[in-house]
């Protein structure tokens, strides 16, 4: 069977440029802080209970439920109604940033792959 592809260069003007990358740093804080809040939780559950570790930490308190995919898309809903620049940014855009990371966190324990990674430019 034959595909036929067609392959096209974009050429942004500078707006365009000024928006793409707005929205790529955007999603890359979306990222960095859902997977701050993951290693947060994870972190806090690791230490003893009868004993306190000799660095400053911030512990988590016990009835707060593990932050996936579901309970972080409610808080960034939430989020978007304060924060300007999360406003500007489409809300399915930011979502699918929360589905990859739930994938990434998935995939690290079914196919034994390395933990996520923060984001950077």
């Amino acid at each position: 069977m034959l595909t036929l592809t067609y392959e096209y260069k974009l050429i942004p003007d500078k707006q365009q440029i000024s928006v793409i990358e707005q929205t790529l740093k955007v999603c890359r804080s979306v990222w960095n802080y859902a997977l701050r809040e993951r290693k947060d939780w994870l972190k806090s559950r690791k230490s003893p209970v009868n004993a306190c570790s000799l660095e400053q930490e911030y512990i988590i308190p016990c009835d707060v439920p593990y932050p996936n995919y579901h309970n972080q898309a409610k808080a960034l809903t939430k989020a978007k109604k304060t924060n300007e620049l999360l406003k500007s940014v489409n809300a399915q855009v930011l979502q699918q940033v929360l589905r990859n990371l739930d994938r990434a966190f998935a995939d690290m324990q079914s196919k034994k792959l390395g933990f996520p990674r923060f984001k950077n430019k």
